[in-house]
Protein backbone atom coordinates (compact mmCIF):
# COMPACT_ATOMS: atom_id res chain seq x y z
CA UNK A 1 0.00 0.00 0.00
CA UNK A 2 1.38 3.05 -0.88
CA UNK A 3 0.73 6.83 0.15
CA UNK A 4 -0.47 9.52 -2.76
CA UNK A 5 3.29 10.77 -2.61
CA UNK A 6 4.38 7.68 -3.49
CA UNK A 7 2.39 6.56 -6.30
CA UNK A 8 2.91 9.86 -8.15
CA UNK A 9 6.73 9.49 -8.13
CA UNK A 10 6.20 6.17 -9.14
CA UNK A 11 4.14 7.53 -12.05
CA UNK A 12 6.22 10.52 -12.95
CA UNK A 13 3.32 13.08 -12.29
CA UNK A 14 2.53 15.62 -9.40
CA UNK A 15 0.19 14.63 -6.16
CA UNK A 16 -1.73 17.74 -7.81
CA UNK A 17 -1.97 15.26 -11.12
CA UNK A 18 -3.53 12.36 -9.09
CA UNK A 19 -5.65 15.02 -7.04
CA UNK A 20 -6.80 16.08 -10.92
CA UNK A 21 -7.61 12.18 -11.61
CA UNK A 22 -9.66 12.05 -8.56
CA UNK A 23 -11.82 15.17 -9.23
CA UNK A 24 -12.43 13.98 -12.38
CA UNK A 25 -13.69 10.53 -11.33
CA UNK A 26 -11.16 8.46 -13.34
CA UNK A 27 -10.23 6.85 -10.73
CA UNK A 28 -12.05 6.50 -6.38
CA UNK A 29 -10.34 7.36 -3.45
CA UNK A 30 -9.03 5.43 -1.26
CA UNK A 31 -9.92 5.49 2.13
CA UNK A 32 -7.74 6.66 4.90
CA UNK A 33 -5.71 4.31 7.11
CA UNK A 34 -5.72 4.97 10.76
CA UNK A 35 -2.87 7.98 10.57
CA UNK A 36 -5.25 9.53 8.13
CA UNK A 37 -3.28 8.66 4.90
CA UNK A 38 -4.88 7.75 1.57
CA UNK A 39 -3.20 4.41 0.79
CA UNK A 40 -3.34 2.76 -2.75
CA UNK A 41 -3.46 -0.57 -3.82
CA UNK A 42 -2.43 -2.67 -6.86
CA UNK A 43 -6.04 -2.12 -8.75
CA UNK A 44 -5.31 1.56 -8.10
CA UNK A 45 -2.25 1.55 -9.15
CA UNK A 46 -3.00 0.02 -12.53
CA UNK A 47 -5.88 1.76 -13.13
CA UNK A 48 -3.65 4.52 -12.89
CA UNK A 49 -1.23 3.21 -15.07
CA UNK A 50 -3.97 3.08 -17.66
CA UNK A 51 -5.19 6.64 -17.14
CA UNK A 52 -1.61 8.13 -17.60
CA UNK A 53 -0.53 6.18 -20.22
CA UNK A 54 -3.70 7.08 -22.27
CA UNK A 55 -3.51 10.48 -21.38
CA UNK A 56 0.53 10.78 -22.95
CA UNK A 57 -0.78 8.85 -26.12
CA UNK A 58 -3.18 12.40 -26.28
CA UNK A 59 -6.29 10.83 -25.61
CA UNK A 60 -8.62 13.78 -23.99
CA UNK A 61 -9.72 12.60 -20.07
CA UNK A 62 -13.22 13.11 -20.95
CA UNK A 63 -12.83 9.89 -22.87
CA UNK A 64 -10.53 8.53 -20.83
CA UNK A 65 -12.95 8.33 -18.35
CA UNK A 66 -15.38 6.22 -20.62
CA UNK A 67 -12.41 4.01 -21.46
CA UNK A 68 -12.30 3.35 -18.05
CA UNK A 69 -15.58 1.54 -17.64
CA UNK A 70 -16.09 -0.03 -20.72
CA UNK A 71 -15.59 -3.93 -21.48
CA UNK A 72 -12.62 -5.59 -22.88
CA UNK A 73 -14.21 -5.58 -26.14
CA UNK A 74 -15.60 -2.07 -25.90
CA UNK A 75 -11.95 -0.72 -24.39
CA UNK A 76 -10.20 -2.37 -27.76
CA UNK A 77 -12.45 -0.88 -30.11
CA UNK A 78 -12.00 2.62 -28.81
CA UNK A 79 -8.18 1.78 -28.87
CA UNK A 80 -8.31 1.36 -32.53
CA UNK A 81 -10.14 4.25 -33.52
CA UNK A 82 -7.86 6.52 -30.99
CA UNK A 83 -5.13 4.96 -33.09
CA UNK A 84 -6.71 6.12 -36.28
CA UNK A 85 -6.93 9.25 -35.48
CA UNK A 86 -3.79 9.69 -34.16
CA UNK A 87 -2.25 8.40 -37.76
CA UNK A 88 -4.48 10.82 -39.22
CA UNK A 89 -3.08 13.37 -37.17
CA UNK A 90 0.81 12.19 -37.87
CA UNK A 91 0.03 12.29 -41.29
CA UNK A 92 -1.63 15.79 -41.31
CA UNK A 93 1.98 16.54 -39.40
CA UNK A 94 3.54 14.82 -41.81
CA UNK A 95 2.36 17.17 -44.74
CA UNK A 96 2.55 20.00 -42.91
CA UNK A 97 6.17 19.35 -42.30
CA UNK A 98 6.33 18.81 -45.94
CA UNK A 99 4.34 22.36 -47.14
CA UNK A 100 7.12 24.01 -44.59
CA UNK A 101 10.47 21.92 -46.00
CA UNK A 102 8.86 23.39 -49.59
CA UNK A 103 9.07 27.26 -47.65
CA UNK A 104 12.44 26.59 -47.06
CA UNK A 105 13.10 25.19 -50.53
CA UNK A 106 12.09 29.01 -51.90
CA UNK A 107 11.75 28.95 -55.65
CA UNK A 108 10.64 25.37 -55.68
CA UNK A 109 8.06 25.66 -54.23
CA UNK A 110 6.22 27.30 -56.93
CA UNK A 111 8.67 26.70 -59.99
CA UNK A 112 9.17 23.56 -62.10
CA UNK A 113 12.88 22.00 -61.55
CA UNK A 114 13.40 22.82 -65.03
CA UNK A 115 13.14 26.60 -63.78
CA UNK A 116 15.23 26.50 -60.85
CA UNK A 117 18.23 25.01 -62.57
CA UNK A 118 17.93 27.88 -65.06
CA UNK A 119 17.63 30.53 -62.11
CA UNK A 120 20.35 28.90 -60.61
CA UNK A 121 22.63 28.75 -63.91
CA UNK A 122 21.61 32.53 -64.43
CA UNK A 123 23.26 32.89 -60.49
CA UNK A 124 26.10 31.41 -61.17
CA UNK A 125 27.00 32.60 -64.26
CA UNK A 126 26.59 36.22 -62.63
CA UNK A 127 23.35 37.55 -63.60
CA UNK A 128 22.47 40.45 -61.55
CA UNK A 129 20.00 39.48 -58.75
CA UNK A 130 17.29 42.14 -60.11
CA UNK A 131 17.48 40.56 -63.53
CA UNK A 132 17.53 37.23 -61.64
CA UNK A 133 14.41 37.78 -59.93
CA UNK A 134 12.67 39.36 -62.78
CA UNK A 135 13.13 36.21 -64.41
CA UNK A 136 11.94 34.68 -61.76
CA UNK A 137 8.49 36.76 -61.42
CA UNK A 138 8.20 36.10 -65.60
CA UNK A 139 8.73 32.65 -65.02
CA UNK A 140 5.94 32.75 -61.93
CA UNK A 141 3.61 34.34 -64.38
CA UNK A 142 4.41 32.22 -67.23
CA UNK A 143 3.40 28.76 -65.26
CA UNK A 144 0.34 30.26 -63.90
CA UNK A 145 -0.34 30.65 -68.06
CA UNK A 146 1.30 27.92 -69.61
CA UNK A 147 2.25 25.33 -66.84
CA UNK A 148 2.82 22.16 -69.41
CA UNK A 149 5.16 24.01 -71.82
CA UNK A 150 7.46 26.04 -69.45
CA UNK A 151 9.95 23.26 -68.86
CA UNK A 152 10.54 22.73 -71.91
CA UNK A 153 11.31 26.42 -72.65
CA UNK A 154 13.49 26.77 -69.53
CA UNK A 155 15.38 23.95 -71.22
CA UNK A 156 15.49 25.61 -73.86
CA UNK A 157 16.85 28.68 -72.74
CA UNK A 158 19.23 26.77 -70.15
CA UNK A 159 20.54 25.26 -73.59
CA UNK A 160 21.02 29.15 -74.80
CA UNK A 161 22.72 30.19 -72.00
CA UNK A 162 25.66 27.66 -72.27
CA UNK A 163 26.36 28.97 -75.40
CA UNK A 164 29.45 31.47 -74.56
CA UNK A 165 29.02 34.09 -76.84
CA UNK A 166 25.10 34.31 -76.15
CA UNK A 167 25.60 34.27 -72.33
CA UNK A 168 28.35 37.46 -72.68
CA UNK A 169 25.78 39.29 -74.73
CA UNK A 170 23.35 38.50 -72.11
CA UNK A 171 25.33 39.55 -69.06
CA UNK A 172 27.11 42.71 -70.76
CA UNK A 173 23.11 43.75 -71.61
CA UNK A 174 22.70 42.83 -67.59
CA UNK A 175 25.34 45.39 -66.67
CA UNK A 176 24.30 47.92 -68.77
CA UNK A 177 21.70 48.88 -66.75
CA UNK A 178 24.37 51.15 -64.96
CA UNK A 179 25.68 52.69 -67.74
CA UNK A 180 23.97 56.24 -69.07
CA UNK A 181 21.44 56.57 -71.50
CA UNK A 182 23.91 58.35 -73.87
CA UNK A 183 26.27 55.93 -73.42
CA UNK A 184 28.67 55.14 -76.78
CA UNK A 185 29.28 51.47 -75.78
CA UNK A 186 25.07 51.52 -76.22
CA UNK A 187 25.35 51.54 -80.25
CA UNK A 188 28.03 48.89 -80.69
CA UNK A 189 25.68 46.71 -78.27
CA UNK A 190 22.57 47.11 -80.57
CA UNK A 191 24.26 46.05 -83.10
CA UNK A 192 25.32 42.57 -81.40
CA UNK A 193 22.47 42.18 -79.87
CA UNK A 194 21.02 42.55 -83.41
CA UNK A 195 23.47 40.36 -85.53
CA UNK A 196 23.02 37.59 -83.16
CA UNK A 197 18.88 37.61 -83.87
CA UNK A 198 17.41 40.91 -82.63
CA UNK A 199 15.99 42.16 -79.43
CA UNK A 200 12.11 40.64 -79.42
CA UNK A 201 9.28 41.64 -76.77
CA UNK A 202 7.83 38.47 -75.32
CA UNK A 203 4.01 39.93 -76.90
CA UNK A 204 6.16 39.37 -80.78
CA UNK A 205 6.87 35.85 -80.01
CA UNK A 206 4.17 33.46 -82.19
CA UNK A 207 3.85 29.93 -82.51
CA UNK A 208 4.04 29.12 -78.00
CA UNK A 209 1.52 31.93 -77.45
CA UNK A 210 1.33 35.53 -76.59
CA UNK A 211 3.52 35.96 -73.33
CA UNK A 212 5.85 33.09 -74.19
CA UNK A 213 9.43 33.89 -73.59
CA UNK A 214 11.66 35.07 -76.57
CA UNK A 215 15.03 33.04 -77.44
CA UNK A 216 13.24 29.41 -77.43
CA UNK A 217 13.51 29.21 -81.29
CA UNK A 218 16.48 30.18 -84.07
CA UNK A 219 17.05 33.19 -86.11
CA UNK A 220 16.55 33.51 -89.81
CA UNK A 221 19.41 32.11 -92.08
CA UNK A 222 22.36 30.03 -90.51
CA UNK A 223 19.73 29.08 -87.79
CA UNK A 224 21.82 31.50 -85.28
CA UNK A 225 19.77 31.60 -82.16
CA UNK A 226 17.35 34.32 -81.42
CA UNK A 227 18.58 36.65 -78.25
CA UNK A 228 16.53 35.86 -75.28
CA UNK A 229 16.20 39.29 -73.29
CA UNK A 230 12.99 38.83 -71.90
CA UNK A 231 14.40 39.55 -68.72
CA UNK A 232 15.69 42.93 -70.00
CA UNK A 233 12.84 43.64 -71.63
CA UNK A 234 10.50 42.85 -68.74
CA UNK A 235 12.51 45.11 -66.07
CA UNK A 236 12.23 48.04 -68.80
CA UNK A 237 8.61 47.88 -68.57
CA UNK A 238 8.54 47.35 -64.45
CA UNK A 239 10.58 49.99 -63.88
CA UNK A 240 8.19 52.29 -66.13
CA UNK A 241 5.46 51.20 -64.39
CA UNK A 242 6.98 51.76 -60.92
CA UNK A 243 8.36 54.86 -61.55
CA UNK A 244 12.12 53.53 -61.75
CA UNK A 245 13.08 53.43 -65.55
CA UNK A 246 15.87 51.97 -66.57
CA UNK A 247 17.33 54.58 -69.08
CA UNK A 248 20.18 52.42 -70.86
CA UNK A 249 17.70 49.64 -71.15
CA UNK A 250 15.33 51.75 -72.83
CA UNK A 251 17.75 53.82 -75.34
CA UNK A 252 18.90 49.60 -75.95
CA UNK A 253 15.63 48.63 -77.02
CA UNK A 254 15.33 51.97 -79.07
CA UNK A 255 18.52 51.10 -81.16
CA UNK A 256 18.03 47.40 -81.55
CA UNK A 257 14.55 48.45 -82.83
CA UNK A 258 15.95 51.46 -85.15
CA UNK A 259 19.42 49.75 -86.30
CA UNK A 260 17.54 46.22 -87.41
CA UNK A 261 18.31 45.36 -90.85
CA UNK A 262 14.85 45.87 -93.26
CA UNK A 263 13.26 42.56 -93.24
Amino acid sequence: MLTIGQVAAHLGVTVRTVRHYHQRGLLPEPERDASGYRRYGADAIVALVRIRTLADAGVPLARIEGLMRASAEEFTASIAAIDAELSAQVAELERRRKRMAELSAGERMFLPEEVVVLLDRLREAGLSPQSVRTERDTWILLVAQYADQVPGWALRKRALFEDPAFRRLYLTVDRAAGWDRDDPRLEPLADEVNAFGGLRAPEAETGAGAGAPTGTGTGEGGGRPVLALDALVAVTLMAAQTGRPVPAWERLIELCRTRAAPV
